[in-house]
C-alpha cells in the first residue's frame, strides 16, 4: 500500500513538468489561459468547464494535427481513466474500458448519433474504422451517464463532433507516407455563404504491411502474414438559416473499410488455438445520418431541437481456413451482419431564470439485426439460417441546470425508459460544484445510476453450431457511481491540477451460463466493483511551451470471487509537450506509461486462462513546419525507442514506426 501511495504521489509531482493541452479541466491551447473551455456532453447545454462537476476531457482538432493523430483509438489512448485494447495496428477490432467498467459500457456519438452497432454479440462498439480528419473536438465524459443519455452509458460517454464550415470557402489537401506500407490522404472543402454553410470531407487510411501476429505463435516454417486495412470515409456538414428563429441542419457519413488479418483456429478439443495460414478479411460498411431542424421561440429563450437519425453497419467476414475445431474440416461460408438504428427525438432547452436552464427531451428509438451466422451443419456442410430481430424503446428525460452567485453549480437530471422487451427502467444524476472564494478552488462530486440494456442478440438470436441460446427474459445490468474531488488553478490558471476518487457498482451483468448438454445461455449472473483515482496536472511554462501529465489508478474486481478483471491496468501515465520554438514550427512529445494487467492467452486460452501481461511505455514524436501560408510540412515517429509490446496479450503493436507528408491549402 506505501509503494502505491508512493507511486501515485510521484506521479502527481511529475503531472506538474509534462502534459496535454487536451482536457476541459484547463483551457484551449490556442485560447488564453484564464479562459475556462466550453463542454456539452455532461449537460447537452453549452457549457464552461469550470462550472461543471463531471470528469470531463477534451481532444480538439489542434491536438489532432499537433500530434498528428490519424484514428480515434490513437487519440483515446491518453485519456485518463481509459485503457484502449486494439488487437494489433490500426484497424484491428478495438475496445475501451473506462474507469474499469466494461468495454460495452460506453456510448459514443457522432454529431448526435448514437453510433453503437446493434448486431454486435455484446453491443460493444468497435473504434477501429473511425477516423480524425473531419473532427473538430472529442469529448469524454466519465462516470454513469444514463440519465440524460439512457442505456449503455454506465461507464461514460464519448461525444465526437465534427467539423463545420465557417467564413469564405476553405480547401486543402493532405498526403502522408511513411512505415507499415502507410499511405494517407484527405480532401476538405468548407465554408459558409450567406445563411448556408457547408463541410465535405474525403479520408484515405492505408497501410499494407503491420506485423501483428508474434513469431513465437507461429508453426514451424509457417511464415507471418502481415496485417492490411484500407479505409475511406467520406463526410458532410450542412446547414441553414431559414429565418431568424428557425434553422435546419445535416450531417452524413460513411466508411467502407477493409482489413485482412491473422485469425486463430483451435487444433484440438479444448481449444489450442494457433494462427491460421490462410488471411481472414473482414468489410466494414458504416452510414451514419442525421437531419435536424432548430425552432427558436422568445427571443431564443426556448430553443426546440427536433431530429430523425438513421444508422446502418454491414459487416461482411470471410475465413478461407479449413474449420479444425469441428470434425467437418470444411471451408465456413461468409457471415453478413447488419445493425440498423433509427431514431427520432425532441430536445428542448427553457432559459426559465437567469442561470437556471431546464433542458427537456423525448425519443423513439428502434433496433434492427440480421445475420446469417447462425445456422446447422447438415452432411458435414454449415448450412446458414437468416436470423432477424427488432426492438424498441421510448425515453423521456428532463435536467435542470443551475448557478447561484456563480460560485455553486448544479445540474440533476431524471430519465424513463420504457423498453419493448424488458418494461421500464429510470435513471437519475446529481453533480453539484463549488469555487471558493479567494483559492478559486472547485470542489466537484457527483453521484448517477447507470444501465446496460441487452443486445438484440442476447434477447433472440439462437445459434445451434456453438450451442448460444436466447433468453429473452434478461433484465438489464444496473449500476450506482458516485466520484469526488477537486481542482486548484494557480497564476491566472497558468498551472492547474486536481484530483478525483471514482467508484462503481455493477450488478446483474449479463454472462454465459454453460449447462450439461454443450449449450449456454445468456443470464443475468454476476456483480462488479470498481474504484480507483485520476489526477492531472497542466503547465503553460511561456506562451510557447504546454505540458500536461494524467495519472490513473484503478481497481477493477469481480465480487463474487474477488479476482481483478481482465484488461484493466491498475495503474497508467501519460505526458506530453506541445512547443513552439520558432514562428511556423510546432513539436510535440507524448509518453504513455501502461501498467500490469490480467489478461488471457491468446494460443491456450483454457490450459493458462490468466496470466499477468508486461507493462509497456510509448514515445512519440511529432512536428510541423508552415513553409508559407499554403503549405505545410510534417513528421512524426511512434514507438521511439522501438519498444516490444502487446495489448492484448497475443498481438503485436507497430516497433519504431516514422512518417511524413505535406498539407497545402488556400
Amino acid at each position: 500500500m506505501g509503494a502505491k501511495i508512493e507511486t501515485i504521489a510521484a506521479a502527481i509531482g511529475l503531472a506538474s513538468l509534462l502534459v496535454k493541452p487536451a482536457a476541459a479541466q484547463e483551457s484551449s491551447a490556442s485560447n488564453a489561459v484564464s479562459l475556462p473551455q466550453i463542454v456539452v456532453s455532461p449537460t447537452m447545454v453549452p457549457t464552461p468547464s469550470n462550472r461543471i462537476a463531471s470528469s470531463v476531457t477534451v481532444i480538439t482538432a489542434q491536438d489532432l494535427q499537433r500530434e498528428q493523430i490519424r484514428t480515434v483509438p490513437d487519440a483515446l489512448k491518453s485519456v485518463p481513466g481509459l485503457n484502449v485494447v486494439q488487437s494489433g495496428g490500426v484497424g484491428a477490432q478495438t475496445s475501451i474500458f473506462m474507469r474499469g467498467t466494461n468495454s460495452n459500457h460506453v456510448k459514443v456519438f457522432i454529431d448526435g448519433i448514437e453510433i453503437g452497432d446493434p448486431s454486435s454479440p455484446n453491443g460493444a462498439f468497435d473504434f477501429a474504422h473511425l477516423l480524425t480528419g473531419d473532427v473538430e473536438r472529442i469529448e469524454v465524459l466519465r462516470g454513469p451517464q444514463s440519465g440524460l443519455y439512457g442505456a449503455d452509458a454506465i461507464g461514460g460517454v464519448i461525444w465526437i463532433t465534427t467539423k463545420k464550415g465557417e467564413g469564405p470557402a476553405k480547401a486543402s489537401a493532405t498526403a502522408e507516407g511513411g512505415s507499415l506500407g502507410t499511405f494517407n490522404q484527405a480532401g476538405h472543402l468548407s465554408g459558409s455563404q450567406g445563411n448556408f454553410n457547408y463541410a465535405f470531407n474525403i479520408l484515405h487510411l492505408r497501410s499494407t504491411d503491420v506485423p501483428v501476429t508474434p513469431l513465437d505463435l507461429l508453426a514451424p516454417g509457417e511464415k507471418r502474414n502481415n496485417d492490411t486495412y484500407d479505409n475511406w470515409t467520406y463526410s458532410t456538414k450542412l446547414g441553414a438559416d431559414l429565418s431568424d428563429n428557425f434553422a435546419v441542419n445535416f450531417v452524413a457519413r460513411y466508411t467502407d473499410a477493409k482489413h485482412r488479418f491473422t485469425g486463430d483456429d483451435a487444433v484440438n478439443f479444448p481449444p489450442n488455438a494457433a494462427p491460421e495460414v490462410l488471411q481472414d478479411t473482414q468489410v466494414n460498411h458504416q452510414l451514419f445520418t442525421r437531419g435536424e431542424a432548430v425552432w427558436s421561440l422568445f427571443d431564443g429563450k426556448f430553443k426546440n431541437y427536433f431530429g430523425v437519425n438513421y444508422s446502418n453497419q454491414w459487416a461482411w467476414a470471410f475465413n478461407p481456413n479449413p474449420d479444425s475445431f469441428t470434425p467437418f474440416g470444411s471451408v465456413a461460408p461468409p457471415v453478413t451482419n447488419v445493425g440498423e438504428r433509427t431514431k427520432f427525438d425532441w430536445r428542448g432547452e427553457i432559459r426559465v431564470l437567469p442561470g437556471q436552464t431546464l433542458v427537456l427531451g423525448a425519443e423513439d428509438e428502434t433496433q434492427r439485426l440480421r445475420t446469417d451466422s447462425t445456422g446447422s451443419v447438415m452432411g458435414g456442410v454449415f448450412v446458414p439460417v437468416t436470423t432477424r430481430a427488432s426492438n424498441g424503446n421510448k425515453a423521456a428525460y428532463a435536467e435542470l441546470q443551475s448557478s447561484f452567485a456563480d460560485r455553486f453549480f448544479l445540474t440533476s437530471n431524471i430519465r424513463i425508459d420504457d423498453n419493448d422487451s424488458f418494461g421500464s427502467h429510470v435513471t437519475w444524476r446529481i453533480a453539484p460544484a463549488f469555487i471558493v472564494p479567494v483559492t478559486e478552488t472547485k470542489l466537484k462530486a457527483t453521484y448517477g445510476t447507470g444501465f446496460k440494456a441487452p443486445t438484440l442478440t442476447q434477447l433472440f438470436v439462437n445459434n445451434p453450431t456453438i450451442g448460444q441460446l436466447a433468453n429473452p427474459n434478461l433484465k438489464p445490468e444496473f449500476s450506482k457511481g458516485y466520484d469526488f474531488g477537486f481542482e486548484q488553478p494557480l497564476f491566472d490558471n497558468r498551472l492547474r491540477f486536481g484530483v478525483t476518487y471514482f467508484h462503481n457498482d455493477i450488478t446483474d451483468l449479463i454472462n454465459p451460463q454453460f449447462n450439461p448438454n454443450f449449450t449456454f445461455v445468456f443470464v443475468n449472473l454476476g456483480d462488479v466493483e470498481t474504484h480507483g483515482i485520476e489526477a492531472f496536472a497542466t503547465a503553460v511554462i511561456t506562451p510557447r511551451l504546454k505540458v500536461r501529465a494524467d495519472y490513473t489508478h484503478t481497481i477493477a474486481k469481480d465480487a463474487t470471487t474477488g479476482l481483478e478483471l481482465l484488461r484493466r491496468p491498475q495503474d497508467k501515465f501519460s505526458a506530453s509537450l506541445a512547443w513552439l520554438p520558432a514562428d511556423g514550427l510546432t513539436v510535440s512529445a507524448t509518453l504513455l506509461h501502461v501498467g500490469s494487467w490480467i489478461d488471457v492467452n491468446r494460443d491456450t486460452p483454457v490450459f493458462i486462462p490468466r496470466l499477468n501481461a508486461s507493462p509497456y511505455t510509448v514515445v512519440n514524436l511529432a512536428a510541423d513546419y508552415a513553409v508559407n501560408n499554403h503549405v505545410t510540412v510534417f513528421g512524426r515517429i511512434d514507438n521511439l525507442f522501438d519498444r516490444d509490446y502487446q495489448n492484448p496479450v497475443g498481438f503485436l503493436h507497430p516497433g519504431f514506426s516514422v512518417f511524413g507528408g505535406v498539407r497545402v491549402s488556400n
